[in-house]
């Protein structure tokens, strides 16, 4: 059927236009253009001409219909009694005060009109549609608010972010919590009112404000709380009985990953390792956007990490190299949306390979290389130097020659802590990788450049995941030694600290990332116990061969400088040349070590684990004494962790970690 033009323009404006807003619009114009009548006319002092106001209402009504439109006031484009609307309906009525209130200043006394008449009005409508609008916006956040059954919630943080978390969560009847009050470290904002939730204290008064609220869960909004905050945080939390839940990171919320209210049981990477980067967005695209981007170890924890990172910054290919085929898989999935396999971004190839890493690179020419693939667990490689011998030494080898025959232009090395000052096979390997990497940076053919952190949280094996697998399995938990400490940081913060040394490191230096402060592993282990709910056992096994007690970041002879960033230092290695590398040194180091220490195998080998410490519910259990003829100098010792409060999950470890 055909439509006429009539029908058709009436179809057109009733999809336009929110008829029942518009109406209220309508209406607060004929009352303000009656009241400011009888202001004029004192009331009905004096005559007036009904039917000429009633013209002017029509004219007003048309016109701001029409400035309404245009500006998309009855469109739904607009949450109702915002602010934006309301600048809108503001310009809406100053533009229909002066299309019609011009006339009548001309010609109103012709009229019968007063000039003022539309000029007393405006401000009259205005302050009408206002009130209208926070009306409906009252009552419908009223109907939207939780359901009695949801969660009471203290509000760490009154910035920006937990502002708009509190307004989300007041407006959403879905809603698990309903915040009853703000907490801030901030004295000016106490007693403020954010979203209609007051500040009633800073995080000392936790307890008391738990009471008094009769809140049973903390909600951390500060997008950028680092590690220290959110212990300090927890220890209060677990005085006053409150579960403690986080945002999530703000890199997350930034690329769309997360969202504003995905919230979470706080983990034990967030206690230990969670440290803000800041990244220089311009030096680090400026290396990378428009580049092809070569990453080694791409289905390992650091690769895949490096991968989500470097994809958004545009690099013109992103290439990715690893042996596992699942591991490539599961960070295809992440990045393309799909596990099929079937694209070249994918290549599976071993570093060991000389000649494919060669072909590979002549036939691709990357110009940036992010080289992640290693060995890495130090008792493994104690029992197996060769294989250290093999990747880490010869496989960095083989991937240098490769990148310097191809041209690369940047070529960064992901080491380890354990470089530093090394004494373990795992440490020497990589500092063999280090060496080498300087003496091709060396030739001038490019920045070649080494990267040093520490421990990340969450790679697989690693020390988290461990634990709460052995939690998880009833326990106990072994730890080396009661004062073992290490250095940790999360994937997502130490790959962005490694995105950043690409951009501003010099040729030939080893850039070390600042971990923060040391951390001791039993803490973690009584942590995670408390976290857990259960009664757990924690055994101590002593320091397995060659392990450092207390590890290095920055090597004898090495200088602190942090020219260009705050949490980077700069430093320089020797060179080795792959010529100097000698296969029968390496066999005699470790030859000599294993003559002169303990045997390099498993520490079941070496005598019975001394069980150290009992982790019960409710109390303390009593230790158990050291074998006799087991390291008789060494004391019983006991560790308690009571819990403190409702378990909290854990999260799972990485799919793609290695």
């Amino acid at each position: 059927m055909t439509i006429g033009r009539g029908d058709s323009t009436l179809r057109v404006l009733r999809a336009r236009v929110t008829w029942p807003l518009y109406l209220t619009d309508a209406g607060a114009w004929m009352s303000a253009l009656v009241a400011g009548t009888w202001l004029r006319f004192d009331f009905g002092a004096a005559e007036y001409d009904e039917r000429t106001v009633l013209l002017l209402c029509i004219a007003m009504c048309a016109a701001h219909l029409v400035a309404g439109t245009a500006l998309s006031l009855y469109r739904g484009r607009f949450d109702v009694g915002s602010l934006d609307e309301l600048l809108r309906v503001g310009v809406a009525a100053l533009s229909t005060t002066a299309a019609v209130g011009l006339p009548v200043l001309i010609a109103g006394p012709d009229m019968g009109i007063p000039r003022n008449v539309p000029l007393v009005a405006a401000p009259i409508a205005f302050l009408i549609m206002a009130l209208a609008r926070w009306v409906h916006r009252m009552s419908e956040e009223r109907a939207s608010r939780p359901s009695r059954d949801a969660e009471r919630a203290l509000v760490y943080g009154a910035g920006v972010a937990g502002t708009s978390l509190v307004k989300r969560m007041r407006i959403d009847r879905g809603s698990p919590f309903i915040p009853v009050a703000f907490v801030d470290d901030a004295p000016e904002e106490l007693g403020a009112m954010h979203c209609g939730v007051r500040v009633r204290g800073t995080g000392d008064q936790l307890a008391r404000l738990a009471r008094r609220t009769n809140a049973t869960a903390v909600i951390v909004a500060i997008c950028r709380a680092d590690a220290d905050l959110l212990l300090r945080i927890t220890e209060r939390a677990a005085e006053a009985s409150l579960r403690v839940l986080v945002m999530p990171p703000l890199e997350e919320l930034l690329d769309g990953r997360r969202g504003m209210t995905d919230l979470r049981d706080i983990t034990i990477e967030d206690i230990v390792g969670r440290h803000p980067v800041d990244t220089d967005v311009a030096t680090v695209a400026g290396y990378l956007a428009g580049k092809r981007v070569l990453v080694t170890g791409a289905g390992g924890s650091i690769g895949s990490e490096l991968c989500r990172q470097i994809a958004r910054f545009g690099p013109a290919e992103l290439m990715m190299l690893d042996r596992d085929e699942s591991a490539l898989q599961a960070v295809q999935i992440d990045l393309a949306g799909h596990g099929l396999l079937h694209t070249d971004e994918v290549i599976l190839a071993d570093i060991r390979d000389a000649e494919a890493i060669r072909a590979l690179m002549a036939r691709r020419r990357p110009e940036v290389v992010f080289h992640a693939a290693a060995l890495k667990h130090l008792p493994m490689l104690e029992q197996y130097p060769d294989e250290a011998w093999k990747t880490n030494v010869l496989g960095t080898r083989n991937v240098l020659e490769a990148a310097h025959a191809a041209g690369v232009e940047t070529f960064v090395n992901i080491s380890t802590d354990k470089a530093a000052n090394p004494t373990s096979v795992l440490g020497h390997s990589k500092q063999h990788a280090e060496r080498l990497t300087a003496a091709f940076a060396a030739r001038g053919c490019g920045r070649y450049l080494s990267v040093r952190f520490g421990n990340v949280l969450g790679s697989r094996g690693s020390m988290v995941p461990v634990f709460t697998a052995l939690i998880e399995a009833g326990g106990p938990l072994t730890v080396t030694h009661p004062d073992v400490t290490r250095y940790f940081m999360t994937i997502p913060e130490a790959c962005q600290l490694v995105v950043q040394a690409g951009g501003i490191g010099r040729p030939g230096e080893v850039l070390i990332l600042d971990m923060g402060e040391p951390v001791r592993i039993l803490d973690v282990a009584k942590q995670m116990i408390r976290m857990s709910g259960r009664p757990i056992d924690i055994v101590f096994t002593g320091l397995r061969p060659h392990e450092k007690l207390h590890e290095d970041l920055i090597g004898a002879g090495e200088h602190d400088e942090r020219p260009f960033h705050d949490k980077i230092t700069h430093t320089r290695i020797e060179p080795l040349e792959p010529w100097r590398l000698r296969k029968s040194a390496w066999d005699a180091l470790w030859r000599e070590g294993a003559d002169a220490g303990p045997a390099r195998r498993a520490p079941e080998r070496r005598g019975s684990p001394l069980v150290a410490a009992a982790v019960e519910l409710p109390g303390p259990a009593p230790a158990v004494a050291p074998p006799p003829s087991r390291r008789p100098t060494q004391p019983a010792l006991v560790e308690h962790a009571p819990v403190e409060h409702a378990p909290v999950s854990l999260g799972q470890p990485n799919r793609a970690a290695r």
